[in-house]
C-alpha cells in the first residue's frame, strides 16, 4: 500500500470494527477527499458514518467535539492543515480540556486528520507545518507518520485512543518516498520495506520513536517527509548517522532520544516547519538539558525558513541534502 491507500485501509478496519465510529469532512463522501483517502467508505458505510460538511472547520471540530462527549469516535478531515485555523478555539479550548474539565467523566476520542507540509506547490494556503503550534497544547497528541505502515498502525491506534489526536499526514510521500533531491517520488511504495502493510487490525504505538538507522558519529532526529531526507543525505554523504523516526512528537519518546544522543555525542535536528519556534527548537532544548555531559559539538537545526511559504520556489524553502549535509558537516566539524 502508499500511505493514502494505508490511512484508507485504517478507516475501513475500524469502520467495521465499531459502528460508534462516523467519519466528517469537507468532500469526504461521494468524492472521497481531494487525496481520495477515504474514497469508497461512504459508499460501503452509508450517509450517516460517512459525511460532507460544509466549509467551516471551526463547525467540524466543533461538531466532532459533541459526538465524542455524547460517546462517538468520530474522525473528522480537516482538508489541508492550513485550514486549521479557524478551528484552533475549538481544539486547544475545548478538544484539549474537556478531560480535565470534567475530571475525567468527558474522555474526547477524536481524531482530526489533515494533509500537511509542502510537495504540490500549493502555495502559501496548502503547504504549511503547523505541528508545533498544537505541541505546545496540554491535552492533545500529535501524530505524523513516514510511511504506510506507520500510518495506519498509529491511525488506528489514534482512533482508539481516549483522547483528542491530531494526526498529520505528510502529502509529499503520500504515493512514494522522496530521496531529497527531486521534486516527485523516485521510490514507489511498492518497493519499500514499509510499504508491507497488513490488510487487518494492528496498532503502532504513539509516543514510541523508531530507530531507521543506526549509526554512531551522530544521531539526526527528523519525522515525517524528512526521514527520507535524512536517509538519503546519511548515504550521500558516507557520515555513520543514527536517524530517529520521531513518528509522534506528543508524546515525545525521549528516552529513545537521549540514549541515541549519549551515544553518538552530536545531534542534528531536522523539519520542514519554519525555524522560530519550530518543534526544532524544543528537541534542542530537550537534548541540551539531558545529554548536556556527552555532547561533542552544539546541536544543530535545519529547518524551513522564516518566510511566508513560497510558491514557486518550494523545492529552495525544503531543507534537502544539500542542506541538511552542511548541517551534518557542521556538527562532525566542531
Amino acid at each position: 500500500m502508499n500511505m493514502i491507500q494505508a490511512i484508507n485501509s485504517a478507516h475501513d478496519v475500524m469502520m467495521e470494527r465499531d459502528p460508534d465510529i462516523a467519519v466528517l469532512g469537507e468532500d469526504i463522501g461521494y468524492f472521497g477527499g481531494v487525496f481520495r483517502a477515504t474514497e469508497g467508505l461512504q459508499k460501503k458505510y452509508g450517509r450517516t458514518r460517512v459525511f460532507d460538511a460544509p466549509i467551516s472547520e471551526n463547525g467540524i471540530i466543533a461538531a466532532a467535539i459533541g459526538m465524542a462527549a455524547y460517546g462517538l469516535r468520530p474522525i473528522a478531515e480537516i482538508q489541508f492543515a492550513d485550514y486549521i485555523y479557524p478551528a484552533f478555539d475549538q481544539i486547544v479550548s475545548e478538544a484539549a480540556r474537556m478531560r480535565y474539565r470534567t475530571a475525567g467523566e468527558w474522555p474526547m476520542p477524536m481524531v482530526v486528520r489533515s494533509p500537511y507540509g509542502g510537495g504540490i506547490f500549493g502555495g502559501q494556503t496548502h503547504s504549511q507545518s503547523p505541528e508545533a503550534l498544537f505541541a505546545h497544547i496540554a491535552g492533545i497528541k500529535t501524530v505524523i507518520p513516514s510511511n504506510p505502515y506507520d500510518a495506519k498502525g498509529l491511525l488506528i491506534a489514534a482512533i482508539e485512543d481516549n483522547d483528542p489526536v491530531l494526526f498529520f499526514e505528510p502529502k509529499r510521500i503520500y504515493n512514494g518516498p522522496f530521496d531529497g533531491f527531486y521534486e516527485r517520488p523516485v521510490t514507489p511504495w511498492a518497493k519499500h520495506p514499509s510499504a508491507e502493510v497488513p490488510d487487518g487490525h494492528y496498532t503502532v504505538p504513539i509516543g514510541k520513536a523508531s530507530i531507521v538507522r543506526e549509526g554512531n558519529e551522530v544521531t539526526i532526529l527528523a519525522y515525517g517527509t524528512m526521514v527520507h531526507v535524512a536517509l538519503a543525505t546519511a548515504e550521500a554523504e558516507g557520515v555513520d548517522a543514527e536517524i530517529i523516526d520521531l513518528r509522534t512528537i506528543v508524546p515525545l519518546d525521549i528516552e529513545a532520544i537521549e540514549a541515541s544522543v549519549k551515544k553518538t555525542g552530536r545531534c542534528v535536528v531536522v523539519h520542514e516547519a519554519t525555524r522560530t519556534a519550530g518543534f526544532g527548537a524544543e528537541l534542542s532544548a530537550l537534548v541540551q538539558e539531558r545529554c548536556f555531559y556527552h555532547l561533542e559539538a552544539p546541536v544543530v537545526r535545519v529547518t524551513g525558513f522564516d518566510t511566508p511559504y513560497p510558491h514557486s520556489l518550494e523545492w529552495n524553502y525544503f531543507p534537502g541534502p544539500v542542506r541538511l549535509g552542511l548541517g551534518l558537516r557542521k556538527v562532525l566539524e566542531d
